[in-house]
């Protein structure tokens, strides 16, 4: 009995390859998986990190660009914010969803340090404690 080599030959050439999605969309759905069950979406982390990065990295001021507006007051939020100094006073009865307004000129011409749950301010001269700081409307 022979074998028929071109029969079989032309018959293995004229076949299309196929390929199987499937297991790929199940490696995918279950690397999905592993990143959302092992993430972090705390947000207090990262504006903790990014508040101890200003401190190092320059005068502690909030990034107030020119988009802001020219408002009198403005909200400035921390994580976690408990506390507010304000040369020297206490004044974390401004505070309201974690946040405190400040004003502007106190932003510009003052000093605004901001540490994770702490904002201490140095008001320059003629701005009242009262007025340096205000409660935000939410």
């Amino acid at each position: 009995m022979a074998i028929d080599v071109r029969k079989h030959k032309k018959k293995f050439l004229d076949q299309k390859p196929s390929i199987n999605l499937v297991p790929f969309i199940d490696i995918l759905f279950t690397i999905m998986i592993f990143l959302v069950v092992t993430s972090n979406f705390s947000a207090t982390d990262v504006q903790a990190d990014d508040a101890a990065q200003d401190i190092e990295q320059g005068s502690g001021k909030p990034n107030v660009t020119d988009v802001s507006g020219d408002q009198e007051y403005y909200v400035v939020p921390v994580a976690n914010l408990h506390k507010v100094t304000v040369d020297g006073q206490d004044r974390s009865d401004a505070i309201a969803g974690s946040a405190v307004g400040v004003q502007a000129r106190v932003i510009d011409e003052g000093q605004v340090t901001i540490k994770p749950g702490e904002i201490v301010i140095k008001t320059p001269p003629g701005i009242s404690v009262d007025q340096a700081v205000q409660r935000p409307e939410l």
